[in-house]
């Protein structure tokens, strides 16, 4: 994927706190030609960041079909912050499992600065990390290469994780929802945050504000099947009673 600039960043927030937008209101908005923004429109089709409309661009259809790399961009400075929110949570010497997402990945490159941590993942990004430090023990359960998503899956992998017994599990999802709590799009994702809940002492979820937005079927459980939530907002007039919860928004 082509690094974006600084312009394309905050289209792609835009798009996602505002929804459509024309080419001549961004034009405008950041004082470049008309030009310069179908190029950088067109460099964040191609990377799947976006969604060409008639004269203008739109967020992408169906956030499931985006590769890693590109959710990854997503929203990513509130994922940072809880990122961030969650290694303070993780003591020096602990084994944290870590699933599937970005928001994951993001919480395993602040863990690196946490002293003798083990991580345990099937999260391929989350193991580049881990190589680029001597104080941190990494395991990888094995699987199926998921190319698109840049992780391992099936029965091997769910039972890489049963072999270990963690201080925390770290998981994510596709999707929140008030009624019916943690869901994901694929049934193997839902699989591994299940079986990282059930090897973890405590469990932790982690996921931006946009998840709420989502629609997906495959469900993990009820919010009250973790120990803590960390997000960055919750929905208007939600009143909030499901396990303990952390804004960092």
């Amino acid at each position: 994927m082509a690094e974006m600039n600084d312009r394309q960043r905050e289209i792609v927030e835009r798009l996602r706190s505002s929804g459509q937008q024309s080419i001549n209101q961004l034009a405008e908005y950041f004082g470049v030609a008309t030009q310069t923004i179908r190029r950088d429109i067109n460099d964040l089709c191609d990377q799947g960041l976006a969604r060409r409309v008639h004269g203008g661009v739109a967020p992408p259809a169906n956030p499931v079909n985006l590769n890693f790399r590109a959710r990854s961009i997503l929203n990513e400075d509130p994922k940072r912050r809880i990122a961030t929110a969650t290694a303070q949570m993780i003591p020096p010497g602990a084994t944290v499992l870590l699933g599937i997402g970005t928001t994951v990945q993001y919480t395993a490159e602040a863990l690196l600065n946490t002293a003798d941590i083990t991580l345990v993942t099937n999260n391929l990004e989350v193991a580049t990390l881990a190589c680029s430090v001597d104080h941190c023990e990494a395991h990888v359960v094995g699987g199926q290469l998921r190319l698109e998503d840049r992780d391992l899956v099936g029965a091997s992998t769910l039972e890489g994780y049963r072999r270990f017994v963690a201080d925390f599990g770290i998981i994510s999802c596709g999707a929140l929802d008030p009624d019916y709590g943690i869901l994901d799009y694929k049934q193997f994702d839902a699989e591994v945050s299940n079986t990282i809940r059930a090897a973890a002492r405590k469990t932790i979820l982690v996921a931006d504000s946009s998840k709420w937005d989502n629609k997906a079927s495959n469900r993990v459980g009820d919010f009250t099947s973790v120990d803590h939530f960390i997000t960055d907002a919750l929905p208007k007039g939600q009143d909030w009673g499901y396990c303990p919860l952390s804004l960092v928004g």
